[in-house]
C-alpha cells in the first residue's frame, strides 16, 4: 500500500492511542475517520479548502467544526482532526483514514481482496468462496466482488500484492503464446 509518509505517521499515532484503550476504541476511531471521509467524499470541495494555503488555519478549523458537528465523532477523532488542522495536515485525511483502516485490518486479522468475475455471482456462491478463502488463509476474508465481462469466464482474485488469474482470457493468452512458440 503506497501512501504519504506524513499520513502514515499520523495514522500510526492515532492507532497507537487506540491500542492503549483496546480493540473497541480502535474500531470507534476507525468509524469516526470513516464518517469524516464520507462527508469529504460527498463534498470534495471541502478537501480542496483544506489543501488550499489561501485559507487560514482558523478558517479551516471553522469549516472542520461544522463538519464534525454533523457527524459527532468520538472526542479523540475530533481532537485528532483539530490537531491536523493546527499542523496544516487536513488534506491528508483520506490517506490517513486509508492507512488507519489497513492497520485496523492487520490488528483484527482481516484480509481484504477483490474478486473479478465475468458475471454477477449469487450470494450463496460469494459466501462459499469467502469461507473457503478464510479456511485456507486462517483469517477473516472480506472480498469486494466486481464484474468484468472482458475476462470471458473464470475469475481473478487480488489479495494484497498477490493476484490469481484463473480467467478464460488469461488461459487463451497462454495458449496463444504456446502456439506461437510451437509447443
Amino acid at each position: 500500500m503506497r501512501g504519504n509518509i506524513v499520513a502514515r505517521r499520523y495514522a500510526r499515532a492515532l492507532f497507537a492511542l487506540g491500542q492503549k484503550e483496546g480493540q473497541e476504541a480502535l474500531e470507534r476511531y476507525g468509524k469516526g475517520l470513516d464518517a469524516v471521509i464520507e462527508v469529504l467524499n460527498v463534498a470534495p470541495e471541502l478537501l480542496r479548502i483544506f489543501a488550499n494555503p489561501i485559507f487560514t488555519v482558523e478558517e479551516k478549523k471553522a469549516v472542520l467544526s461544522k463538519v464534525l458537528e454533523k457527524i459527532e465523532p468520538e472526542p479523540m477523532v475530533k481532537n485528532f482532526c483539530f490537531l491536523l488542522a493546527d499542523k496544516n495536515r487536513l488534506a491528508f485525511l483520506p490517506e490517513i483514514q486509508a492507512y488507519y483502516s489497513h492497520l485496523l485490518d492487520l490488528a483484527s486479522g482481516v484480509i481484504r481482496g477483490e474478486l473479478f468475475t465475468a458475471i454477477e455471482l449469487e450470494e450463496e456462491l460469494k459466501s462459499e468462496i469467502a469461507t473457503k478463502l478464510a479456511e485456507q488463509s486462517k483469517a477473516k476474508v472480506v472480498l469486494d466482488y466486481k464484474v468484468n465481462p472482458d475476462i470471458l469466464g473464470g475469475l481473478i482474485l487480488k489479495v494484497g500484492d498477490k493476484v490469481l488469474d484463473a480467467s478464460i482470457k488469461a488461459q487463451l493468452q497462454i495458449l496463444k503464446e504456446n502456439i506461437k512458440r510451437g509447443e
